[in-house]
């Protein structure tokens, strides 16, 4: 008969979650931070030990001064899948329990036809997982998302009630999860990112939009309405450019992609890429500066919004827009600190460059976590 994480308890799946996160961890401290005797942790990490989940890592001298081995789990016990879906693509990568991407694919997307988008997403798994069995598919989404499972409303692909979840699964042969996608990252960070363990936090991502995440004693934080990119016109420069909802100076038309570039194409009167504005920016081209220093500002200023408001002192920076951060780094934090009560603790800023992957990550890691739920331990 199998074990699985439900007969285990809710203090077996903490255990875990605790060391994917945070391993290799003394057992002295997981007590700790669990509430768990000796004895009980003995009794609740034996099976991840013995089906190959855990691992004990090397000898460290414990509180009491006899011999302590840390737990940690054993990254390459399962490999899970995430995508990231955009009106054009998909990007997936191969994962392992903690997310790291060890393999990726891109394939673009022959129609917004949901049939063909169930297609491009199932030749992304075959491709990925090789014949090697997958225990979870993420698959995160600009849009609102109910439950896992469905799109309700997707405006890059003109999606609404879409049960992705149901079709992928029918196609592909294991779990689907689906979420929004800035929830997604701001999962994975929580998890594991370079702020793992810590409670309170924000992200903030830039890209193709301008995304916000809020993690709260340990939660991540959603709504209904946090399909619908609500950081992606907060108001940052009164003299700025107008985005195409008719906001002036909002992070979409500052921090955005489009919003960069428009701005320098207008200038110079013909269309330019991101690269473009950043290669020109470098170079200290006037006008690439003047654009990239405003986006810089209304980047700390944003940042400081957040903090004060949501009272996080710490903010991770993602998004395959990141590159502008080598640009922006000493105007921003500058206007970021403007923007803060002098005897306010300092905000750390912890920047995520890997661009455009950390999307399929975040959708990895949320496949990741909807295992904890369903994973079955060998008997």
């Amino acid at each position: 008969m199998a074990a699985t994480f439900e007969r285990s308890g809710d203090s077996a799946r903490e255990l875990a979650r605790q060391v994917l996160i945070h391993g290799p961890i003394s057992r002295a401290e997981l007590g700790r931070r669990l509430g768990l005797s000796p004895a009980s942790l003995t009794r609740l990490s034996k099976p991840f030990l013995d089906h190959g989940l855990f691992l004990e890592s090397g000898e460290q001298q414990g509180a009491t001064g006899r011999p302590a081995k840390p737990l940690d789990v054993r990254v390459d016990a399962r490999r899970f899948i995430g995508i990231k879906l955009t009106g054009e693509s998909a990007l997936g990568v191969l994962t392992d329990l903690r997310a790291t991407a060890l393999r990726r694919v891109e394939r673009e997307l022959p129609s917004h036809e949901v049939d063909d988008v169930v297609r491009t997403v199932a030749r992304l798994v075959d491709e990925l997982r090789d014949d090697a069995p997958v225990s979870g598919v993420g698959i995160s989404i600009g849009g609102n998302v109910a439950d896992g499972r469905s799109i309700t409303r997707a405006p890059f692909l003109g999606w609404r009630d879409v049960a992705l979840a149901d079709l992928v699964e029918a196609v592909v042969g294991a779990p689907v999860t689906v979420e929004n996608d800035v929830t997604a990252l701001t999962i994975a960070e929580q998890w594991f990112g370079a702020v793992r363990g810590t409670e309170s936090f924000a992200v903030v991502t830039i890209g193709a939009g301008v995304g916000y995440g809020l993690v709260v004693n340990d939660r991540v934080v959603t709504t209904p309405d946090s399909g619908l990119g609500l950081g992606g016109h907060l108001p940052l420069d009164p003299t700025g450019p107008m985005c195409l909802e008719g906001h002036r100076g909002c992070s979409t038309a500052m921090l955005s992609i489009p919003g960069i570039c428009a701005q320098l194409g207008i200038a110079l009167g013909r269309e330019v890429d991101y690269d473009e504005v950043l290669e020109a920016a470098r170079a200290g081209h006037p006008l690439a500066v003047a654009i990239t220093t405003a986006a810089g500002r209304a980047l700390g200023r944003m940042m400081a919004y957040i903090a004060n408001i949501a009272m996080v002192d710490r903010i991770v920076l993602s998004g395959e827009g990141i590159e502008l951060w080598g640009i922006v780094r000493e105007v921003a934090m500058s206007a970021l600190a403007a923007d803060r009560d002098p005897e306010a603790r300092p905000v750390e800023v912890h920047v995520d460059d890997a661009g455009f992957v950390s999307w399929a990550r975040g959708a990895a890691a949320v496949a990741i976590q909807a295992a904890f739920g369903r994973m079955r331990l060998p008997a």
